[in-house]
């Protein structure tokens, strides 16, 4: 009994490409019969059959194996320069693979949004006889990801980036790094904060943001712990939402305590409370710092009303749009989703705020005061800080 031939193994991709190759008509027929070769082999056909049937001896078909063995289907199809190949792809045909690959799938009839190396081929493969780049029609996927790769062209990438929309973008943040700057001179060279003088208003200042969506999940069965056989806790894949909570917080950028306010909303009233918080905390007749963002409900009418009820108590330094890394209570949050809200599982929405409150109450035992160091040389201490009391407009 005969040996059983051996094959090769080619990916689907592949023998579509090499599927390609054998019904194109524009090619060379030598590249027809190595797509052949590599298609019979790649069925279980020994040497000797594939040579009756594709019609050449039996030292070619071994050539063209070796060849594929050597450097895939490419390697295998084609000859290296100068051995009758055809000449090296020429600028015009780069240009032409570039600007197709520079548009968007969608643009073209596709339903992507980016490309695949694949896709971008098969493209390629179809339109080069009308766009006039015949020898295009039989290019393969490696050789299209060289040139790209060469002219450092990612289509299959998106790149996100944050258009710079507020016009004040700059003095906002200058502003913001004021407040920073002149709050690094309140503390002696170990750290510490140092004592008011006797006839210096008080300032208190905070840096303020929500965190609204915390979810409460349950975990719908019971959990295995570690244990000699486990080296972490085990969990069922499944689990059960509750609901969502939303964390307002301010942390004390001359004490380090933080301060939360736990809400089931995340409006004008939660933000109020937060006030009316703040206000039952701080000495009267000290002023509150705020550093916080500009969204609406921290400009409302609703709460420009209760502002007015506790004239020259707050004043508002609002960072740029897009600009809330400059707010150091983000920092905070991070570390909050690192240490404490990741992977976290709960039987309630309650469980879930007394968490959190637990939390706050972990980090204020051992309070850390935030320090902002970076691109405060060029700020001027002797400024005016520019806030926003956010009075109510009268009628004339």
């Amino acid at each position: 009994m005969g040996r059983k031939a051996s094959s090769i193994t080619l990916t689907a991709e592949d023998r579509n490409y090499l599927e390609t190759q054998t019904r194109a008509r524009t090619i060379q027929a030598q590249t027809v019969n190595r797509a052949r070769i590599l298609l019979l082999k790649a069925d279980g056909c020994s040497i000797d059959d594939i040579a009756d049937k594709v019609g050449i001896n039996r030292k070619s078909v071994m050539l063209c194996l070796k060849k594929y063995a050597d450097g895939g289907v490419e390697n295998a199809l084609f000859d290296a320069p100068g051995r009758g190949r055809n000449a090296e792809i020429t600028d015009e045909e780069k240009a032409w693979i570039i600007n197709i690959a520079c548009q968007k799938p969608k643009d073209l009839g596709y339903s992507a949004e980016t490309w695949t190396y694949a896709r971008l081929t098969s493209h390629i493969n179809k339109s080069a006889e009308a766009a006039g780049f015949i020898r295009l029609s039989t290019i393969h996927k490696s050789t299209v990801h060289k040139i790209l790769d060469d002219a450092e062209i990612k289509p299959f990438r998106i790149r996100y980036y944050c258009e710079k929309r507020d016009p004040d973008f700059d003095s906002k943040m200058h502003n913001v790094l004021l407040v920073y700057k002149q709050l690094s001179f309140q503390f002696d060279e170990n750290g510490q904060l140092l004592p008011w003088k006797e006839d210096e208003e008080i300032v208190h200042v905070l840096s303020y943001d929500e965190k609204p969506g915390i979810q409460a999940i349950a975990t719908t069965s019971e959990e295995l712990l570690p244990d000699e056989n486990h080296s972490a806790i085990s969990r069922d894949y499944e689990y059960k939402r509750l609901g969502t909570l939303s964390l307002l917080a301010g942390i004390d950028l001359q004490t380090g305590e933080a301060i939360p306010l736990v809400t089931e909303t995340h409006n004008s009233k939660d933000y109020i409370k937060f006030l009316k918080l703040l206000d039952d905390k701080y000495p009267k007749g000290d002023k509150i710092r705020m550093v916080l963002d500009n969204l609406r409900v921290h400009t409302s009418e609703e709460t420009k009303q209760y502002l007015a009820t506790v004239p020259g108590r707050f004043e508002f330094v609002f960072t740029p749009k897009h600009g809330s890394w400059l707010n150091m209570v983000e920092g905070f949050f991070s570390k909050m989703t690192r240490q404490m809200l990741r992977g976290i599982r709960v039987k309630s929405k309650a469980e879930l705020a007394d968490r959190i409150y637990r939390y706050f109450e972990e980090v204020n035992a051992e309070p850390v005061v935030f320090h902002w160091k970076y691109n405060l040389d060029d700020i001027d201490v002797s400024e005016e800080i520019i806030v926003d009391t956010l009075s109510l407009k009268t009628s004339s």
